[in-house]
C-alpha cells in the first residue's frame, strides 16, 4: 500500500499537475470574455505553435516542471532550441494542442472529482446536494459513504496517470529533431576523439619520461662509474624536464578548450628524442632525408609522437641494442620507420596501448601504421600523408 501511494509523496507529481494548470488560465481568461465559443483558444494555439520561439519556451518549462530531478543527472528527452523547421513548428502545435486538452481534463477531474466526494459524504448523511446531477440519480443513504474513496482513487489515479502520459508525449513532440541528434552526436564524437588525444599525449610523452629515468638509473647502479652516474642524472633531469613541460600543456588544453596545440614537439626536435634514446644506452642510427623541416604542423607533431612511443618501447622491452631510425620526406608522404633486434628470439605480440595509440594517430591523419615482427626485428613503419 505504502509503495501504491509513494507518488503522492513526489514532487515531480504536484509539478507536473502545475503544468497542466497552467494552460487553463489562458482559456479560464477567454471564457469570462466569450463563454459561448471555447473552442477559440485551440484555434489561437496553431498559429501560437508556429513561432519557432514557442518551442524553445515549452521545451525549458517541460525541463523544469514535468522532469525536475533529471535537470542534472543528463539529458531530459526535451529539447531546448527553436524550431529549426517545419517539421518541429507542427510538432510543437500538435503538443500545445494536446497540452491543452489534456489540461482540461486535469481541471475538470481535479475540481469535480473532490466536489463529488464531498457531496457523497453529505448524501449519507441524508442531505441531497442539488448541484451535482450524478448525485441527483442517488438517494441519501448511510451506504454512500462506503464510496467516496472511490472518487479520491479516480482523482490520484487521474493525477499520476496524466502526468506521465504528458511527459511521454512532451518527449514525443518536444524531443531533439534529427538534424539536433546528429550535431549532439558529433559533439560527443568530438569530445571522445579529444580525451582520446590527450590520453594518448600523456602515455607517449610521460611513458617515454618515466622509460628513460628508469633505464638510466638502472645503467648508472649497474656500472659504478661517477662519471656515467653524473652523465644519467643529466638525461634524467633534462627528460624530466620535457615530460613537466608536456604535462602541464596537456593540462592547458584540458583547462583552455581553445588552448592551441602549436607548442606540441615535433619533427624538428627529434635530435632531442635521439639523443636521450642513445644516453639511455641504445645504440641509433638515424638517417633523415628530404625536407622534414616543411611538414606540416599536425602531420609533424604526430610523427614526433609516434617516433617517441617506438623508441619508448625500445628501451623499456629491448633494452640496450641497436636501433635504426628512418625518417623520409618523398612523393607527398612521411614515412616513418624504427627497427631494433628481437631480444632473446622473441617474436612479440604486437599489442599495448602504446602500439595501438601509433596506429591511432596514423589513421586519424589518413595514414597507415605496422607494428610487429618483420625479417628478424621488431619493426614500427608509419606511411602519413603530408596533405
Amino acid at each position: 500500500m505504502a509503495r501504491f501511494l509513494r507518488p503522492l509523496l513526489w514532487g515531480t507529481t504536484y509539478t507536473r499537475l502545475l503544468h497542466l494548470w497552467v494552460p487553463m488560465l489562458f482559456v479560464s481568461v477567454w471564457l469570462f470574455i466569450d463563454s459561448s465559443k471555447p473552442w477559440v483558444p485551440a484555434v489561437l494555439l496553431i498559429p501560437l505553435g508556429l513561432i519557432p520561439a514557442v518551442r524553445r519556451g515549452e521545451g525549458v518549462q517541460a525541463r523544469f516542471m514535468l522532469a525536475p530531478g533529471e535537470r542534472d543527472g543528463g539529458d531530459t528527452g526535451f529539447s531546448v532550441a527553436p524550431s529549426a523547421g517545419w517539421r518541429d513548428r507542427w510538432r510543437t502545435v500538435l503538443w500545445l494542442e494536446a497540452r491543452l486538452l489534456l489540461g482540461v481534463v486535469a481541471a475538470f477531474g481535479t475540481v469535480w472529482l473532490p466536489a463529488f466526494a464531498v457531496d457523497l459524504v453529505r448524501a449519507s448523511l441524508g442531505d441531497r446536494p442539488t448541484g451535482d446531477p450524478v448525485i441527483g440519480l442517488l438517494h441519501p443513504h448511510w451506504s454512500l459513504a462506503l464510496l467516496v474513496p472511490l472518487p479520491l482513487l479516480t482523482l490520484y489515479g487521474a493525477v499520476v496517470g496524466l502526468g506521465e502520459l504528458t511527459t511521454a508525449l512532451a518527449r514525443r513532440f518536444l524531443g531533439p529533431s534529427p538534424t539536433e541528434r546528429l550535431a549532439a552526436l558529433e559533439e560527443r564524437t568530438e569530445q571522445l576523439l579529444e580525451r582520446n588525444r590527450i590520453a594518448r599525449e600523456l602515455h607517449d610523452s610521460i611513458g617515454h619520461a618515466l622509460t628513460v629515468a628508469v633505464v638510466q638509473a638502472g645503467a648508472a647502479r649497474a656500472a659504478g662509474d661517477p662519471e656515467f652516474t653524473a652523465s644519467a642524472l643529466t638525461a634524467i633531469e633534462e627528460t624530466g624536464r620535457a615530460a613537466l613541460e608536456d604535462l602541464e600543456r596537456v593540462l592547458g588544453v584540458l583547462r583552455e578548450a581553445e588552448r592551441p596545440v602549436s607548442g606540441r614537439p615535433t619533427l624538428a626536435d627529434a635530435d632531442r628524442l635521439l639523443e636521450s634514446a642513445r644516453t639511455s644506452g641504445a645504440k641509433v642510427d638515424a638517417e633523415v632525408s628530404g625536407p622534414v623541416e616543411t611538414v606540416a604542423g599536425p602531420v609533424s607533431r604526430e610523427g614526433y609522437r609516434i617516433l617517441q612511443e617506438a623508441l619508448t618501447n625500445v628501451l623499456r622491452h629491448a633494452g640496450n641494442v641497436p636501433v635504426r631510425v628512418r625518417i623520409e620526406v618523398r612523393d607527398g608522404a612521411l614515412s616513418l620507420e624504427v627497427r631494433n633486434p628481437l631480444p632473446d628470439g622473441r617474436s612479440g605480440s604486437g599489442r599495448g596501448s602504446g602500439l595501438r595509440g601509433i596506429r591511432e594517430r596514423a589513421a586519424l591523419l589518413g595514414g597507415s601504421a605496422r607494428t610487429g615482427p618483420h625479417e628478424g626485428d621488431w619493426q614500427v613503419h608509419a606511411e602519413l600523408p603530408l596533405h
